[in-house]
């Protein structure tokens, strides 16, 4: 991960998975929204009470609101997967 920019109120970061994924059982529940947008690869995201995930390819972007428990499926284990992530604080 590498921090883009940062503010009071927001970070931009630049994020390169190889494969990775959530541990079992695991899910994020973050204090701020985060904002996410694929620029290359591809990801595949579960949200806690969904019951179908949701497949990112390039161009393909989400807002996850504050404490919306989700979870990273896969990621490309073939090519590097590439995401662009504005994580912003509450109003």
């Amino acid at each position: 991960m590498t921090v883009l920019a940062k503010s009071p109120g927001a970070q931009i970061e630049r994020i390169v998975s190889t494969g990775q994924a959530s541990p079992p059982g695991f899910w994020y529940d973050q204090d701020n929204t985060e904002w996410v947008f694929l620029l290359a690869g591809a990801a595949c995201l579960l949200f806690e009470g969904e019951a179908s995930s949701r497949e990112l390819r390039p161009g393909d972007y989400l807002e996850i609101p504050a404490h919306r428990r989700h979870r990273i499926e896969w990621t490309a284990a073939d090519e590097a997967t590439v995401w662009l992530v504005a994580h912003l604080a509450p109003e």
